[in-house]
């Protein structure tokens, strides 16, 4: 639970009161009374919450020195930057983003989004049963989320159950945007790390220089397969491992097919795994549908240039009692991630400050007052 404690060094600042939870101090802003504490990871600790002022639930993400590690800082400046902009009811909505209380010197970032009940991981590995309307209608709303991002300009590149966000209604939103790039960007961000390993399209395990939306699609078939079978189509140990197992069950390549392999080296070593004939889906999915069955098939290709695109997935037929084309709104205007990698600690606090102002917009005006008296 949350337990109120008296401010480090018996100092408070207006406007905040002070928590504890998991060991960590949440000094948060006294309209949000936190509940609990509802998860952790590398990126902090969130925790649940009631905003007094419209006695709306929301989750509370503090991201804890935020600038220690520049990767991170990086990355919670493009969220805040990216989710400003996205509006659409399978993205998740950034509610607010708490005032530091010293604008040059603030170390950890509070995050305030719409609360959702769990996330598709817990549900694939709890002993709910899953339909095949569940399973319709979980990819049905995360296909519909990602055309959106898609026509924004945006690749996700971290799609995984632990990042699709589900209510007990079966709504599910799409979240952590820390990786997320523009299509546009040809640049250094197309050979860096990317995706979670099992979720990860063979053309980035094949380290090519050039990739677009269909890694994306590649991740959510990954995700499909693994909520019609209740556990991980492709658990590989490691970058090679994870080929290997791709191989496995797809089969072995045609020549024609790994001509997007622009690394002379991968090709090569594609070409000296053992031969595989592959394993038929419908042998892996006995009990699934038989249209859930052949969209799978057409998003887990191999090849990115012959793997079906999400407006394609959307129109196919098992998508049919789902899918209507005119609310389908796309994004209204494409939207810009570049962020210069190299940006030093006080340009990005700097720029963090900036969007952090989109969110108080009676504090603009006063900023250049108090910025004097609180540097």
């Amino acid at each position: 639970m949350a337990t109120p404690v008296e401010p480090p060094n018996g100092v408070g600042s207006l406007g905040k009161h002070y928590f504890s939870m998991w060991q960590s101090l949440f000094e948060i802003d006294t309209k949000y009374v936190p509940i609990k504490p509802i998860g952790r990871g590398a990126y902090g600790i969130v925790c649940s919450s009631i905003n007094r002022e419209t006695s709306e639930k929301v989750a509370i993400k503090k991201i804890h020195n935020v600038f220690e590690n520049r990767v991170d800082a990086l990355r919670t400046l493009r969220e805040l930057k990216l989710l400003r902009h996205l509006r659409h009811e399978n993205v998740i909505v950034l509610k607010d983003v708490m005032m530091p209380i010293h604008r040059r010197s603030f170390k950890d970032v509070y995050l305030v989004y719409e609360l959702m009940d769990t996330d598709l991981h817990q549900i694939v590995k709890s002993s709910q049963t899953l339909s095949n309307d569940h399973c319709q209608y979980f990819l049905f709303q995360l296909l519909r989320g990602l055309k959106y991002l898609h026509s924004a300009n945006i690749l996700h590149r971290d799609l995984k159950p632990g990042n699709l966000l589900v209510n007990a209604n079966c709504d599910l939103k799409i979240c952590d945007f820390g990786l997320a790039r523009t299509n546009s960007d040809k640049g250094q961000f197309m050979t860096e790390y990317v995706v979670t390993r099992w979720y990860r399209a063979p053309e980035l395990l094949l380290c090519c220089d050039n990739y677009g939306t269909s890694i994306d699609v590649w991740s959510v078939g990954c995700i499909f397969a693994e909520l019609l079978g209740r556990k991980p189509i492709f658990p590989g140990t490691e970058c090679l491992d994870q080929l290997r197992l791709i191989i496995n069950i797809l089969g072995s390549q045609k020549e024609q097919d790994l001509e997007f392999i622009d690394n002379p080296k991968a090709r090569k070593y594609i070409r000296t795994l053992p031969y595989s004939p592959g394993t038929p889906f419908t042998r892996i999915y006995p009990n699934a549908h038989p249209l859930a069955v052949d969209l799978l098939q057409k998003m887990l290709v191999f090849d990115p240039t012959k793997r079906i695109s999400v407006s394609e997935a959307l129109q196919h037929p098992y998508m049919a009692p789902l899918y209507d084309p005119t609310c389908d709104p796309p994004a209204q205007v494409p939207i810009n991630l570049d962020i210069d990698e190299d940006l030093g600690e006080d340009t990005i606090r700097e720029m963090m400050w900036t969007e952090i102002l989109n969110y108080h917009p009676e504090a603009t005006e006063l900023v250049d007052m108090e910025v004097g008296d609180q540097i």
